[in-house]
């Protein structure tokens, strides 16, 4: 038995008919007609497309026998965090969530990163870093400016996850281009409907993934970007007074989140070589990955908490370039006021728009 082959129509997505009459392919449902030729380049396009192959590859660098001399896991009873320092820093308490930590043991196992971003930025920096945020918000309560207490204050090596490679990608698009007239009676709209074939290369770097899952994700990426231009090759002398988290997050478990990250940009890129058109919808996409690595990085974050109101307040500083984020309390009262001073303005508008109704 042969098989029934039915095309869909670009627009409406119904079945598509052959017209003999106008020697074009027409759509039953919307009336829309389609050359032949152009139909034929259509499918051919859709079927260069199938699914999409990321492959990373890494030898993965081993502790030497000897390196970890010295080095000791903290655990965290509450939020379970392993946190690992030399033997002249110590941990006493937990730098993400603020509760005590206690020494499990003597370090050991584990992938050894292969790069380190040292720390640019020292302790005074972040605490002045601090001050300087709270008081550039002018919606914070302020007792809380006034106060300035900081419960705890680390600097953590925070560990990621980079990728590496060339994205060879394929991606079709349907694209429409209304034209717009009218005459003594009506208005009219005709909209053409193409599809749009792109394909490219691009090179890519050192996509970071988090492999915290202690480390909030929005704190982590708020305070991007690193310059990995200027990390070194991993050394535990760069860790001496410092904390450094261990990956809880393995490569597999990141390995979703690169690959999106990759098709995103590819597919944004080829997106923005189709124009000339009035809408332009992504339809299907293929990315495969050529010369795909992976490296182990540390990268230096400060980590403040302070506590106001019975409430805990995490802050998160870029240790190499000083950019600074977090969350604040709000003055309700001084919000509310802002509010109204914005109410009365637009009230009296919409009034005198209403009294001008009602009266001409």
């Amino acid at each position: 038995m042969s098989a029934i082959l039915e095309q869909k129509c670009p627009c409406c997505g119904g079945a598509v008919e052959y017209n003999p009459g106008t020697q074009n392919i027409k759509c039953p449902y919307c009336d829309t007609e389609f050359d032949i030729a152009a139909m034929e380049q259509a499918a051919l396009n859709s079927a260069k497309i199938g699914q999409d192959n990321f492959q990373w590859n890494s030898q993965g660098a081993q502790w030497q026998s000897d390196e970890t001399n010295g080095m000791s896991v903290y655990t965290c009873k509450s939020c379970g965090g392993e946190i690992v320092a030399d033997a002249t820093t110590g941990a006493t308490s937990c730098p993400y969530c603020g509760n005590p930590v206690v020494m499990t043991g003597q370090f050991e196992g584990g992938l050894k990163p292969d790069l380190i971003i040292p720390f640019k930025c020292d302790k005074k920096a972040a605490k002045e870093a601090l001050n300087k945020f709270i008081a550039s918000k002018k919606m914070v309560p302020k007792i809380f400016k006034d106060q300035k207490h900081i419960d705890e204050i680390k600097g953590v090596y925070v560990p990621h996850w980079l990728f590496n490679g060339t994205a060879v990608a394929d991606a079709q698009f349907k694209a429409e281009k209304k034209r717009r007239w009218s005459d003594s009676e009506y208005n009219y709209t005709e909209t053409s409907y193409y599809s749009c074939y792109r394909s490219g290369n691009m090179d890519f770097a050192n996509i970071p993934v988090d492999g915290s899952s202690k480390m909030d994700d929005t704190l982590m990426e708020s305070i991007e970007p690193f310059n990995i231009g200027e990390a070194k090759p991993f050394s535990t002398a760069y860790m001496a007074g410092f904390l450094a988290d261990k990956y809880d997050v393995d490569l597999d478990a990141c390995v979703p989140r690169a690959n999106e990250r990759v098709k995103n940009s590819v597919v944004s890129a080829l997106h923005n070589k189709v124009f000339g058109y009035d809408v332009v919808i992504p339809e299907q996409s293929q990315v495969n990955i050529a010369n795909g690595s992976y490296s182990y990085a540390l990268y230096p974050v400060w980590i403040l908490n302070t506590t106001w109101n019975g409430k805990k307040y995490t802050f998160a500083m870029n240790g190499q370039t000083g950019k600074f984020v977090g969350d604040l309390p709000l003055d309700k009262g001084a919000f509310w006021k802002k509010v109204a001073g914005l109410t009365v303005p637009l009230s009296a508008v919409a009034y005198f728009v209403l009294w001008a109704l009602q009266n001409f």
